[in-house]
């Protein structure tokens, strides 16, 4: 089961459960479970709720001509999902359910509380199911920043705000964990504001060893220390006219924080070796995985400098915050890692619920790597939880949401090989289990041959009776 956040997303307690009882009764035990927690509406006829929209519709165990009701209930658009209630926990049974149209399957219908867990699960996939068409189909829209990807009121917020602030040239500070797409951000103010045509230039602080960072960032003549064989431009200077990103800047040391709040107050640079002073136009745009605050406060940061950083504060949102949008974000990856000799169209809905329990420590970083390693490793064209690196799967619901999607053909191939193990092997008796002439029985076997497990199972099951075809 997912979160209780995610239940309240979907509106559990204010879904509507269709009831159609045509030869099938539900019982009162099972009735009250649903009315605890659904609306539910009980009618005699299909054609009763023609025209109504309802999250799940229940045929009851007893029905006869399952399959036709619903194909029915569908055609009539009175529920997408339909849950078939049995008498009896049997192979046969659930494959049958599935051959009518049926979402989902339980084996005991008179089982309350297994009835409301799969309903209220099969309201969740729906949801999830509709979110999953939707983004697969999704198109950039015509808005500032559509390069800043989701839906949620976290980023329709963020969008908003960097819109107002886009065009003044106000030094600007990005706030946010690490991987939640800060650079991204930058970036997109670059394009959108005043100093577009210019040069873009990103440095972060972590990144250059501590000997060299005055260097980079002011520059240097030549002869100023050991190895200054040229003179070098910093990148301050670099940046005129355009931008200049100062990323992880908690992590630049004090020393090198006084000079850089001289150069942002005068708007000069002065580089190593040299007593001039060089001018820079460029927009600053800082950013940090830590609370400068709280870094101000252990005497780690200046607090002039962060005053003098701090204009226009922006945060960015944390993936676990954000929602859906990291279906949406998956559906982008997918697109990016998929190749035209494998493509990967999407996700299943079993994939998409586990994406939806991760926190994402890493956030929007984590997500990409994670859906890069799956579309790698997918075996069929929509990445399943088990293509999902272990670290997803963990926080995954328990039950195996992937069973119910088996393909028919190979609910069938595992039917039909069960049955086959169960009577040693001899196909002639299987054949009269399953129904089918041997014709058809060894035609299926034939074409199962294909997949190396099925010819371990085959050649294990001739090894066992040798005068299996008689």
């Amino acid at each position: 089961m997912l979160a209780p956040r995610r239940n309240a997303t979907l509106g559990l307690m204010t879904s509507r459960v269709l009831v159609v009882e045509e030869r099938g009764t539900l019982t009162e035990r099972v009735d009250a479970a649903l009315r605890r927690r659904f609306e539910v509406k009980r009618v005699d006829v299909a054609e009763d709720a023609r025209g109504e929209a309802h999250s799940v519709a229940i045929v009851p165990a007893g029905t006869r001509d399952a399959g036709e009701l619903c194909r029915r209930i569908m055609d009539l658009g009175a529920a997408r999902e339909v849950v078939l209630l049995a008498s009896s926990p049997s192979l046969e049974e659930a494959i049958r359910a599935i051959q009518a149209g049926a979402t989902d399957f339980v084996p005991d219908g008179d089982d309350a509380q297994a009835v409301v867990n799969r309903v209220t699960e099969a309201i969740e996939l729906s949801g999830l199911a509709r979110d999953l068409e939707r983004f697969r189909d999704a198109t950039p829209e015509a808005r500032p920043f559509p390069e800043l990807l989701g839906e949620s009121a976290a980023m329709q917020g963020l969008r908003d705000r960097l819109k107002r602030v886009a065009n003044s040239d106000v030094t600007v500070l990005i706030e946010g964990e690490s991987g939640t797409g800060k650079e991204l951000v930058v970036r997109a103010l670059h394009r959108q504001g005043p100093h577009s045509k210019g040069p873009f230039v990103g440095v972060s602080s972590s990144a250059i060893p501590r000997h060299l960072m005055e260097s980079e960032f002011f520059g240097h003549t030549r002869g100023a220390f050991t190895g200054a064989s040229e003179e070098r431009v910093g990148l301050l200077a670099q940046a005129s006219g355009g931008t200049v990103f100062l990323d992880e800047i908690a992590d630049m040391p004090l020393d090198l924080q006084a000079k850089l709040l001289r150069a942002l107050q005068q708007r000069t640079v002065r580089p190593l070796g040299s007593r001039a002073e060089l001018p820079f136009d460029a927009r600053v745009i800082a950013a940090s995985s830590r609370d400068l605050e709280r870094e101000v406060a252990a005497g780690r940061f200046r607090q002039d400098l962060y005053f003098r950083l701090n204009v226009i504060r922006i945060s960015v949102p944390p993936l676990r915050e954000r929602g859906t949008d990291v279906l949406l974000l998956a559906h982008h990856f997918i697109r990016r890692a998929s190749v035209p000799e494998r493509p990967v169209l999407g996700l299943t809905p079993g994939a998409a619920r586990a994406l939806m329990a991760h926190s994402w420590p890493g956030n929007v970083r984590e997500l990409e790597h994670a859906i890069t390693a799956a579309v790698a490793a997918a075996r069929y064209d929509h990445v399943r939880s088990a293509d999902l690196p272990s670290s997803v799967q963990r926080e995954a619901p328990s039950r195996d949401d992937e069973a119910k999607l088996v393909p028919l053909s190979e609910l069938e191939r595992q039917h039909i090989l069960e049955v086959l193990r169960s009577v040693g092997g001899n196909r002639a008796l299987a054949a009269r289990f399953l129904g089918l002439d041997r014709k058809t029985l060894y035609r299926k076997l034939k074409a199962y041959e294909g997949g190396h497990d099925a010819q371990d199972e085959l050649a294990a099951q001739n090894r066992m009776d040798p005068h299996a075809d008689s």
